[in-house]
């Protein structure tokens, strides 16, 4: 694949969202019920971020009623309408997939001081 054919892919999205690994971010995602389109927003920590160019995907882990959901997010898909950082976190891994194991206080990732 060309380099210069891979930077210019309408596809990809101009304006990609600032994200690193242990952040809580609030993605809003294009909901379409019949005709009527509207916004749902899901608040999590990124625990994995994986491929690149027009296949990269970013995972986002919440606590639900006491279940851990995980939901899989293309960062240049048309239905991610926006991701917003609420929260930055200081980790020391790439992928943080033994959050799956813990519960309660113990699965909260440290915020950066300052």
């Amino acid at each position: 694949m060309d380099a210069l054919k891979l930077i210019s892919d309408p596809c990809l999205k101009e304006n990609v969202p600032e994200i690193e690994i242990g952040d809580t971010v609030r993605v809003q995602v294009k909901i379409r019920e019949g005709e009527k389109e509207r916004l749902q927003a899901y608040e999590g920590t990124v625990i994995a971020r994986k491929g690149s160019g027009i296949s990269e995907t970013f995972t986002v882990r919440r606590i639900s009623y006491g279940v851990g959901i995980e939901r899989v997010f293309p960062i240049h898909s048309p239905n991610v309408a926006s991701v917003e950082t609420v929260r930055k976190g200081k980790v020391r891994r790439a992928k943080l997939y033994y959050l799956r194991g813990r519960v309660g206080k113990a699965a909260k990732v440290k915020g950066v001081v300052g």
